[in-house]
């Protein structure tokens, strides 16, 4: 066998036109970019529609519209799937890249959303913490004057006014660094939880707001971490034949199972979670829903939001999953060794 075999050499093969060429997996990108477009279409259709009221799409399919202006507006909204398809159609056409390389570029994606999500549970946090401390020990009004604490004791002027920067900011934060900060956010939940067990049972000081913070954290950190866990190979797999599956029948596998139960998934809980004005995303962060435990934190609505980004998180990862899993099939060179370490069999 010469040095030139392309069974011996992955480069010759990728050169030769065969099976394992960028051309050849075509098919595969073009699936998983246009399952990206409609996402983010969908997405920013939700926002025209319930947040600038635009009618939606619904009219055009004999639903009801939101609104009252024309449906002229629809026909627009509609145009947006056909035309950020067509982009992710472009951008497959356009570029050369292998399935891996288009799978380490949707990680990258999905990594910096992840870290803008972290950055804005921690500083929304942090800051929504100490407004409510202020507000129940009657220090408000001291600090930022009459008008503006009456003003913060309302969640819509709070979440529009205080929480939105903050989630801008963390945006732009997420933009210059490179951590994910799963463990700090951990450490944070444990800290929170600490000061909770100090104040009550050496300082009899108990607030609404510290358990409220607990909550946040930790419901931020279980489910914007999924996405990160899927990437790392962390989730425990419950197998039998798995483990000892050769490399290509575990490619098959894994891209049918990203697409049957993954994408399936984060399909029906944005379907279902923003399909309406009163679904069980939509609902709360239009009303900027809060607890009624007093001077608790005014983030209920974004809590809601988190299943959101979960959802739009898990959907980016599963797509570059399938792409990763498509290349393992195709003996595309370069990939991850699938190893039943975090297994139970």
């Amino acid at each position: 066998m010469t040095a030139l075999d392309p069974v011996q050499d992955g480069s010759t093969a990728m050169n030769s036109g065969d099976d394992h060429s960028p051309g050849g997996a075509r098919i595969f990108r073009l699936f998983g970019w246009i399952v990206l477009a409609i996402m983010a279409a969908f997405l920013l259709n939700n926002y025209l529609t319930y947040w600038q009221n635009l009618p939606g799409i619904a009219p055009i399919f004999g639903g009801v519209a939101n609104g009252s202006m024309p449906i002229l507006w629809s026909w627009l909204q509609l145009a947006l799937y056909a035309a950020f398809a067509l982009w992710g159609i472009a951008y497959v056409l356009r570029s050369g890249n292998t399935l891996r390389e288009d799978s380490v570029r949707i990680s990258n994606i999905n990594a910096f959303l992840i870290r803008a999500a972290f950055f804005a549970v921690l500083i929304v946090g942090l800051v929504d913490a100490a407004i409510s401390f202020l507000r129940v020990e009657g220090l408000l009004v001291g600090v930022v004057g009459e008008g503006l604490a009456e003003d913060l004791g309302k969640s819509r002027f709070r979440g529009a006014y205080v929480h939105m920067p903050l989630i801008a900011l963390s945006v732009i934060i997420a933009a210059f660094t490179r951590t994910l900060g799963f463990t700090w956010l951990a450490l944070l939940v444990v800290v929170a939880e600490l000061i909770i067990v100090i104040g009550r049972f050496v300082f009899s000081y108990e607030q609404a707001f510290l358990s409220d913070l607990v909550r946040f954290w930790y419901a931020a950190l279980f489910l914007f971490a999924s996405a990160y866990t899927l990437l790392e190979e962390g989730h425990v797999r419950v197998d039998v034949f798995y483990a000892g599956m050769a490399a290509k029948t575990k490619g098959y596998v894994n891209a049918i199972g990203s697409v049957v139960l993954g994408m399936s998934l984060c399909a029906v809980i944005l379907i279902i979670g923003m399909g309406g004005k009163q679904n069980i995303i939509n609902s709360p962060i239009l009303s900027y829903e809060v607890t009624q435990a007093g001077f608790g934190l005014y983030v209920k609505y974004l809590m809601a939001g988190f299943l959101g980004v979960f959802a739009v998180t898990m959907m980016v990862q599963f797509v570059a999953y399938f792409l990763d899993a498509i290349a393992d099939i195709r003996g595309e060179p370069g990939g991850r060794d699938h190893d039943s370490a975090h297994s139970i069999s």
